[in-house]
């Protein structure tokens, strides 16, 4: 486990060795979300290119685009 303090500021430096496992970078962008316990997770917001090709493979069926709404 790695603990950080939140600066004056409101800023948390990420440990180098948890950037370095992540392949996290300078201007990556992150989100917070909430686990329903009272605690939340950082969350790396995935960007265009790295969504390409994740949906290969989904299955269509039953889809409704906002011409179906009423």
């Amino acid at each position: 486990m790695v603990s950080v303090t939140l600066s004056s500021k409101f800023q948390i430096s990420i440990p180098k060795g948890v950037r370095e496992s992540q392949g996290w970078k300078a201007g990556d962008k992150f989100a917070f979300v909430p686990r329903g316990d009272g605690t939340y997770a950082l969350v790396k917001v995935p960007t265009l290119e790295e969504l390409i090709g994740s949906a290969k493979g989904a299955d269509p069926t039953g889809y409704r685009d906002r011409t179906d709404r009423h």
